[in-house]
């Protein structure tokens, strides 16, 4: 089994459209994270104080440190999960009103974003394609 070079020497070895949508799918995490966060502790919670649906934020913060070094199989399976977030961001949209619809719509955004840069650097990244580009 061939052994994958050091993240600095891997990530220069990228292309420059790989190493564009790393980038923004580590954007588009951080930020869901952070409205998933505040969006259940401050700025419209189910109760009053926060309820426990901050905890969703919880698989995303599993997916963060393989997203920051570009670890290939962890876009794939972000990929994956980043669609119950689409999910829930298109439900309560569609079904709720003020504040909490402008932060359904912010979480779709996000979440389409980081769908997409998932999939395209998973894509780019396939060994297949970095063999070829040598």
């Amino acid at each position: 089994m061939e052994r994958r070079p050091a993240s600095a020497e891997f990530a220069a070895t990228l292309p420059p459209l790989a190493r564009r949508a790393n980038l923004a799918a580590a954007a588009s995490l951080i930020a869901l994270i952070v409205l998933c966060l505040a969006w259940e502790l401050w700025l419209a919670p189910l109760r009053p104080g926060g309820s426990w649906l901050v905890l969703k934020a919880l698989p995303l913060l599993a997916a963060l440190f393989g997203i920051l070094r570009g670890r290939r199989y962890t876009h794939q399976w972000a990929s994956l999960m980043v669609q119950l977030y689409l999910l829930e961001g298109l439900t309560r949209a569609t079904s709720d009103h003020g504040m909490m619809q402008l932060l359904a719509v912010v979480e779709v955004a996000l979440a389409l974003l980081l769908f997409a840069a998932t999939l395209i650097y998973a894509r780019l990244t396939a060994p297949s394609r970095l063999k070829a580009a040598d």
